[in-house]
């Protein structure tokens, strides 16, 4: 009787899934304060760049829901793009980008940078775009949105 040993693919997805997460917790597990160096120690890893997450809130009155998102440093307010998708959710995107060129002994340095941000804003009412406004003002975006009326209750009779 012949035995045979192998691994399957999943065996090996899961042992990947594994080392990915052990990663993860090294990098974003760890406290910026264990990555610094000790008294006269060096240092033996760098601090993690966390993703940046801008502040979104969402706050309501008797007649309208505000929003109020952080948005990109240095963003226009002709870059910014609100779209209600439906009447429980707020699209807000914003692109930025940024071009440059440099001459330098016959040389020429040319970059090109973009800054994206989308973000889906769940509603805690239902909501119409009739009579919305935004203002941007020193990189906070602020949205009021009217509340849709709520409907009157009724029997339906059966015929």
């Amino acid at each position: 009787m012949v035995t045979w040993y192998y691994r399957s693919v999943f065996d090996e997805l899961e042992d990947m899934r594994k080392y990915l997460e052990v990663l993860n917790q090294q990098i974003y597990g760890t406290t910026p304060v264990a990555l610094l160096p000790a008294a006269g120690g060096s240092v033996v890893k760098m601090l993690p760049v966390q993703p940046t997450i801008r502040p979104v809130d969402v706050s309501e009155n008797d007649d309208e829901v505000v929003i109020t998102a952080g948005m990109i440093a240095g963003i226009a307010k002709k870059n910014i793009v609100l779209e209600l998708i439906n009447s429980r959710a707020l699209e807000i995107t914003c692109v930025q980008t940024d071009e440059t060129t440099q001459e330098n002994g016959g040389y020429y340095h040319r970059e090109h940078t973009i800054q994206s941000m989308t973000r889906i804003v769940p509603l805690p009412e239902p909501v119409t775009e009739d009579g919305a406004s935004a203002t941007f003002k020193d990189g906070v975006l602020e949205v009021h949105l009217k509340k849709i009326a709520k409907g009157s209750r009724g029997k339906i009779p059966v015929d």
